[in-house]
């Protein structure tokens, strides 16, 4: 299917292998960097809205609308995209309004977004913020383009498809394949697009989501129902039982950083000059790592951990 995007991701990110860990944990490690997308300082979403915006701008909308947290990695890429097309952004935010903006919230500022705060995590109450915020922008004769939390519609989620291509073309050009996946799981759209490339490329290894928000029933239920609209779009099917998650990482709540995770950030970063943040990637790796140590993975198996981006929440 031919889907129309902007292209400002740099893609196909690179694929390294985390020689010093990969030599100290006895496992075969490789790394993804979708930190290193470029546009915004990077990350997964600008995968989603490369696609996204562009059919918003396709549409002729003039006003974005995003939900997510205080240090939402979704909303200020929302925010750059916005102020490099001319649309008018307009971020619905879970948190008190800092009388500092940091980390993310600075970024989205600084990038002329109007910022609405509330003080709730509950993502229905935001997204229900949202859909009334829009109601009445389009009573001022506003054109809103509504995006929920994280992108993860079928079509931004479509995004993560060509990410098993990169993979699989790594695979074929290096002689080497890997077994298993490991993902961070938020709002569920990047593991469902993923799921769609695995079956659409006929990749074999299996995909891990490290849930960091839902517990597994509902984060299954999540990206199962979103993969199964993409899936309808490529003309493909999924197995339920593609759908691996973990919820055993997610601490104390989403948003939440755990002891794990910040151990996960030191090693990462003083053995292989990788940064990862406290709420999404610190908390992968904490899985793979214990993943590792329980031997849960067989130390023969290639391992690749999808870096997702985020580091901006460590200058919260």
């Amino acid at each position: 299917m031919n889907v129309k995007s902007l292209k400002l991701s740099q893609l196909p990110t690179p694929i390294n292998k985390l020689e010093i860990l990969s030599e100290e944990l006895g496992q075969n490690l490789w790394i993804k960097r979708d930190d290193l997308t470029g546009f915004a300082f990077g990350g997964n979403k600008t995968r989603k809205l490369d696609l996204l915006i562009a059919d918003a701008l396709d549409r002729k909308y003039d006003t974005l609308v995003a939900v997510g947290a205080n240090q939402s990695n979704f909303c200020r890429i929302v925010a750059a995209y916005g102020s490099r097309y001319g649309l008018a952004t307009h971020l619905v935010l879970g948190g008190m309004k800092p009388d500092n903006p940091t980390g993310n919230l600075r970024v989205a500022h600084i990038y002329g977004a109007i910022v609405h705060h509330y003080d709730t995590s509950d993502w229905e109450r935001l997204e229900e913020k949202s859909r009334q915020l829009s109601k009445e922008l389009f009573k001022q004769g506003k054109k809103v383009y509504l995006l929920p939390i994280g992108g993860s519609t079928p079509l931004g989620s479509s995004g993560y498809i060509e990410a098993i291509k990169e993979i699989k073309d790594f695979e074929s050009e290096n002689n080497i394949s890997f077994d298993k996946l490991f993902v961070v799981a938020g709002s569920g759209g990047m593991q469902a697009g993923l799921i769609v490339g695995k079956v659409l490329y006929k990749w074999p290894g299996a995909i891990i989501g490290i849930s960091v928000s839902w517990a597994k029933p509902e984060q299954e239920k999540i990206i199962y129902s979103l993969a199964k609209e993409i899936a309808k779009i490529y003309h493909v099917e999924i197995d339920r039982k593609q759908i691996i998650i973990d919820d055993n990482y997610i601490g104390p709540g989403y948003g939440q950083s755990t002891p794990e995770a910040e151990a996960a950030i030191k090693l990462f970063a003083q053995k292989e000059g990788i940064m990862l943040d406290s709420y999404y990637t610190g908390k992968g790796a904490a899985g793979l790592l214990d993943y590792i140590e329980q031997s849960k993975v067989s130390s023969q198996e290639n391992i690749l951990f999808l870096h997702s981006g985020g580091n901006i929440q460590l200058f919260e």
